[in-house]
This record gives structure tokens, sequence and C-alpha cells, in this order.
């Protein structure tokens, strides 16, 4: 168990508006932002898709919010799923509000008997919690080393991923 200043809890209804609120927060100035993170939770929400929604909240102030949703592998293999967006109040960023989250996100797939976890995001960030670059997994949309798995069990599939249709809206 990590302890923590802040609480990690599933999203509410009335969360809703803070997360995209903070989602908006938390990429508008990253680079490599879309700027569709806050449509994509939205749209995942919506289709249904959105298997994990978990929040930090510090004094009842949402601070984080990380979405887990299902991914499909060609080869078939079921059980996995994708990590992100995840998202940080800018005053927050580097004060282990991710980590917290991404934490409690893998725990809570780890107790749904998940096969395993992708993610596409900076490896050196995201090796620290067991993610790695693997070629028998591939999304062809991104740079090899910037997708990274994090299997559960012993046996990695191989194949292509694919995410839900809802990481492709715009608005």
């Amino acid at each position: 168990m990590y302890k923590y200043n802040y609480t990690i809890r599933q999203e509410k209804p009335a969360d809703i508006e803070t997360i995209n609120a903070v989602t908006k927060a938390a990429f508008a100035s990253a680079p490599y932002s879309s700027g569709t993170e806050s449509f994509i939770i939205n749209a995942l929400r919506k289709n249904g898709q959105l298997t994990l929604s978990l929040v930090a909240a510090e004094e009842g102030v949402l601070i984080g919010h990380v979405a887990v949703s299902p991914v499909t592998i060609s080869s078939g293999a079921e059980g996995w799923f994708g990590l992100g967006p995840v998202s940080v109040l800018p005053s927050k960023q580097g004060s282990g509000v991710g980590s917290g989250l991404i934490r409690a996100a893998i725990d809570a797939l780890k107790e749904l008997h998940a096969a395993g976890c992708v993610v596409l995001g900076e490896p050196s960030y995201y090796g620290r919690f067991g993610f790695r670059s693997d070629a028998r997994l591939q999304y062809p949309h991104a740079p090899a080393e910037y997708f990274q798995v994090l299997p559960f069990r012993e046996k990695l599939p191989e194949g292509t991923v694919a995410y839900d249709d809802s990481f492709h809206v715009t608005g």
C-alpha cells in the first residue's frame, strides 16, 4: 500500500466536469498533446469503454485523473488494457500524483485479473512502473520505443494493438 497526501478513488458522476478541466489543464502546454484528451475520456465513457476512471483528490479538490480502457490485439489475446490519458494539474505535476494514479490503476487491473497493460508514453517515466518496449506487441502509429507493455502473466502475446475508436475523436 502506498501513502499519499491525497486520496485515489473511482470517479463519480459529479466529477466529470472537473476531470475535463484537469485534463485540459494538464495537456495545455504538452508538446506531444493532440488537445483531444478530454474528448477521448468522454467518448470512452459514453461508449462504455472506460474500464477504470480514477481520480486523485486533495482536501476534496480533484488534482489528477487516469483512464484505463480495453485494447484489442490482432492475435485475439484477451484481457489487455491501455493506460491513459493520465492527467495531473500543472501545479501538482512532479509531486507524485501521476505515479500514484498509475500504481493504483495497475493494482486495480491486477484485481480484475487482466492479462496486461499497454501505454504510449515516455519510456524513462513509464519504465519505473515496469513498462518496457517489446517487439512482440506493436502499435504502428508511434515510434516503437514509446509504445510499452506491462504483462501480468508469463506469456506475452504477439500482434498489433488497437485502441478503441474513442481515441480518434476530435471534438
